[in-house]
């Protein structure tokens, strides 16, 4: 029988300690701090007068992400980008925005740009997620006070966004891989959902032993278990952060 305790303690199904803070970094319009275990991301959300060329004229407006990890965010120093990101880095912004987009009435933007700024500060597996999650609630924070200065209509954001890695860890189905079990994972999957439990974006990957239909599917009940726990915490944090 496999064990039922993972390296560090967890269960299977359990996600690593999570808190997210919101308002981090005062002077964007809006943003978080996320801590996922040992993975800490910094996200911001800023409004911008202007859509890209190719959308001005049509009347909407545009969400885009930018993902960078800080030279000490892992145990070797990593370079910071001199002219344009790596190819890891551009695939990851790139999911955040089509996921964020997602929940985004672009109609009501009036041709202004929500750029969206996910800096990873330590990284322990789980980055990406880690910033699709923390990334919404800066996006919620900045449309909210986008009401308040009148520079935004309500309704911008239509719905809310999670994400979560799981993965076959030793023949079994495990939720929110930190470093060491991503390195050994059979099969890593990241799963981005709706706050209602629609699938925003399923990326799965086999690393050497293809996965069944019945381990896909516990993949995703632990996934779903997962995001429901961040969409407390995505909750609890703009809670504390419209307070403000």
């Amino acid at each position: 029988m496999p064990q039922t305790r993972r390296h560090d303690g967890r269960r299977p199904g359990e996600l690593r300690p999570v808190t997210i803070t919101p308002g981090f970094v005062r002077t964007a319009d809006g943003s978080s701090l996320i801590e996922l275990g040992q993975t800490r991301v910094i996200c911001t959300a800023s409004i911008v007068e202007g859509v890209p060329r190719w959308r001005a004229g049509s009347g909407l407006g545009w969400l885009t992400a930018e993902y960078g990890m800080l030279p000490a965010s892992t145990s070797t120093r990593k370079a910071r980008p001199v002219h344009r990101p790596d190819s890891r880095s551009v695939e990851i912004q790139r999911l955040i925005g089509r996921v964020l987009r997602s929940v985004v009435r672009p109609e009501k933007l009036d041709e202004k740009t929500l750029y969206l700024d996910c800096d990873v500060l330590e990284a322990d597996g789980g980055t990406r997620t880690a910033a699709i999650t923390g990334a919404y609630v800066a996006l919620a924070l900045a449309a909210a006070r986008g009401v308040q200065r009148q520079v935004l209509p309500r309704g911008v954001v239509r719905g809310s966004a999670a994400a979560v890695s799981v993965g076959i860890l030793d023949g079994r189905a495990v939720l929110d891989l930190d470093y060491v079990e991503d390195a050994a994972a059979a099969v890593d999957m990241n799963v981005a959902m709706t706050g209602d439990g629609k699938f925003l974006e399923l990326q799965g990957t086999s690393e050497g032993k293809a996965f069944d239909a019945e381990e896909l599917q516990e993949m995703l009940r632990l996934a779903r278990r997962g995001i429901r726990r961040l969409r407390q915490a995505q909750k609890r944090a703009l809670a504390d952060g419209l307070k403000e």
